[in-house]
């Protein structure tokens, strides 16, 4: 899963000074999935508040699963996310998102969330493949 980068950013690039809110922009183009989970918990934290906000629902097929594994696993996209949203995102297997707030009331929230034993817990048959 590859983004869709215009011309006018790979110019930019290639000069060596990139516009994070138009990198912004080709994420949400190009991953279209990913940022609606992100920008639909991010929302969820805002409404419901509380010490985070998460997906645990897989993704509807292997583009959508895609998608988030590309946005989560670039460090570069997701720290420009972090950025853009003002969150803390946090990722368990190929579909668990969560968002965190950036004060540090969320941090012993998020220790546990990203915990060697929260992973180990957070594992079933169904998503052995993901």
């Amino acid at each position: 899963m590859s983004l869709d980068v215009s011309p006018a950013l790979l110019d930019q690039a290639e000069r060596g000074e990139v516009d994070e809110a138009a990198f912004v922009d080709c994420v949400r183009t190009s991953l279209p999935y990913a940022w609606e989970m992100i920008s639909s918990l991010v929302a969820q934290l805002k409404v419901d508040g509380g010490e985070f906000a998460d997906n645990q629902t897989p993704p509807p097929d292997e583009q959508a699963r895609g998608q988030l594994l590309r946005a989560l696993a670039s460090d570069a996209i997701r720290g420009a996310l972090q950025r853009h949203f003002g969150v803390r995102l946090a990722f368990q297997n190929c579909h668990r998102v969560a968002v965190f707030p950036l004060d540090a009331s969320a941090d012993e929230r998020l220790a546990r969330f990203t915990s060697v034993r929260a992973q180990l817990l957070n594992q079933s048959p169904e998503l052995r493949d993901c």
